[in-house]
């Protein structure tokens, strides 16, 4: 039997699939699309990591600074041990050829220190110092590239275009787990004694409003909530200040970081631009609910100093605004962008209520990025909490027993997904989706108040008993986007409700969520909410 099987491709899931076939494991990768795909790859800013390579920095100040931008709602267990981890994760980074930029250093500073005395650094929103380790502005793109090809020459095994259905979990235990392989049209179970979930988060429940790709439903998410396992903080969903304001596309905080401005259309600077997330995309906000347009402003920096720091960027403003960042003022809008809640895990990352499946990475709360997340802490989380994902994953498989899983959940899902082919619907399940991300981006977004949260979950119920109205028009059995689209939007609606009623039950503003009438953080609500299934009620 399979020792380890990794569900999802991206940075968390190829860093857990090193760690544990380096301890010995026998693994496999499983993935919805390519891992060149996922949204590691649009991580563009920077990472994390305590190296004061320029200026005065040291592992207590990340870990201050973590901590005051989730707002205390964090494990501070959690946090020293991901921060302490840094130096040491972009040394490995390093050493498998992620090609980090480079500032010049003398030669006695070469001599006495390790070459990460040479990786440059720049500063994110509520960093107290210049501490993201960065590749130009194509960070999570240089990671993800190199962490697959160090998969591929450890002869770790992928199957790609799998679409990730369920767990098998028996008497509390995973055991393994059932996909959809997209192409064929099979369904499948995959037997393991250790799971690990890196399936990244639910941003693009935010449909048309996100910075996400459209595949991420949470789907990982989903899958524990229906296998009895708990989710938590589910309300807090960042959203980053700084999007193309035509196509929603990211633009890095890294422009801001390297001293872009933001300014209203009256030509006025309105807020400190490297304040944390959420503060800065409440000020964006504000101005627009005052009729004003929100741009950025990088003129001052060059076009020399953009194609050498930011080049991406500017591409990007070219493509999908038909502007050059050099002479022109970008247009922006903050959109949801990353969800700080999600699976809940111990100090192991294990999944709360299930045994030998752990999560890492977005689709994980591992209690570090609390109410807001600072900006460069995500991919360092993946790649440092990935490697001990991995580990630890591989020490459960070590006693696991070796008898193979029921086909219970398999024939059920088999079952489910046939009646979604046999179904005639009469509801377009597309144009439910985009409703359903304007309700969220305007009822459950940047400012929330209770009466209209109330609506937005009383509007989702109603989409909930809609849904067996709905299905696909595509009946073929292979390469059915439209099947796997219809899933996905299961999984969106499956978790709607969750967040809603999480923000529901927070009445106070603490980060990223933020509620008219009750303005202010209010100590008794300094925890955490979970949520889990119970005889199938939340």
């Amino acid at each position: 039997m399979l020792d380890v099987l990794i569900i999802g491709s991206g940075g968390a899931g190829l860093t857990a699939a090193l760690s544990a076939k380096e301890a010995g494991a026998s693994v496999l990768v499983v993935g919805k699309t390519y891992p060149t795909n996922s949204q590691t790859s649009m991580a563009q800013g920077g990472m994390n990591a305590a190296l004061g390579n320029m200026g005065e920095d040291h592992v207590a100040l990340h870990v201050k600074d973590t901590v005051k931008s989730a707002h205390g709602l964090c494990d501070e267990e959690m946090v020293r041990q991901m921060c302490g981890d840094a130096p040491k994760t972009i040394a490995w980074l390093e050493s498998i050829g992620v090609p980090f930029s480079r500032v010049e250093v003398s030669q006695s500073q070469t001599d006495q220190n390790s070459s990460l005395q040479s990786v440059a650094q720049r500063q994110m929103g509520g960093a107290s110092a210049k501490r993201a380790c960065y590749a130009q502005d194509y960070t999570g793109l240089k990671i993800i590239h190199t962490l697959y090809d160090t998969c591929l020459k450890n002869e770790i095994a992928f199957l790609d275009e799998h679409y990730f259905l369920n767990l098998v979990v028996q008497d509390g235990v995973a055991k393994g787990a059932t996909f959809l392989e997209i192409r064929t049209g099979e369904i499948k179970q995959i037997d393991a004694k250790s799971i690990v979930l890196a399936t990244g988060g639910y941003g693009s429940l935010y449909h048309g409003y996100t910075t996400n790709a459209y595949g991420s439903t949470g789907d990982g998410v989903a899958a524990v909530l229906r296998a009895g396992g708990a989710v938590s903080d589910m309300e807090f969903i960042q959203f980053h200040p700084t999007a193309l304001k035509g196509s929603s596309i990211l633009i890095s905080e890294s422009a801001r970081g390297e001293g872009g401005y933001l300014v209203n259309s009256d030509s006025e600077r309105f807020v400190d631009e490297l304040k944390p997330r959420d503060e800065v995309a409440r000020a964006i906000f504000s101005q627009l609910q005052n009729n004003k347009e929100v741009f950025l402003d990088v003129r001052h920096l060059g076009e020399k100093k953009l194609m050498e720091l930011l080049p991406q960027e500017v591409e990007l403003c070219k493509l999908h605004e038909h502007i050059d960042p050099a002479k022109e003022l970008i247009p922006i809008k903050p959109v949801a962008h990353y969800t700080m809640g999600g699976i809940d895990v111990d100090y192991a990352l294990e999944v709360t209520g299930i045994k030998g499946c752990f999560a890492v990475g977005e689709c994980s709360n591992a209690k570090v990025h609390g109410a807001n997340r600072l900006g460069g802490n995500s991919l360092l989380e993946i790649t440092a909490f990935g490697k001990f994902a991995g580990e630890n994953a591989y020490k459960h498989a070590i006693y696991a027993s070796n008898k193979a899983a029921e086909n219970i959940q398999l024939q059920k899902d088999k079952a489910q997904v046939q009646a979604i082919y046999d179904s005639e619907p009469t509801t377009n399940f597309y144009q439910q989706r985009k409703y359903l991300g304007i309700l969220f981006y305007e009822e459950v977004g940047i400012v929330r108040e209770n009466e209209r949260l109330d609506d937005a979950l009383d509007k989702v119920i109603t989409m909930q008993v809609a849904l067996k109205e709905m299905g696909i028009e595509d009946k073929s059995p292979t390469n059915n986007q439209n099947l796997v689209e219809f899933l996905e939007f299961q999984n969106v609606l499956l978790l709607a409700p969750t967040i809603i009623s999480a923000a529901i039950a927070r009445d106070e503003s603490r980060g990223a969520h933020f509620k008219i009438g009750f303005e202010k953080e209010d100590e008794a609500f300094k925890k955490h909410i979970v949520l889990q299934w119970k005889k199938e009620e939340v």
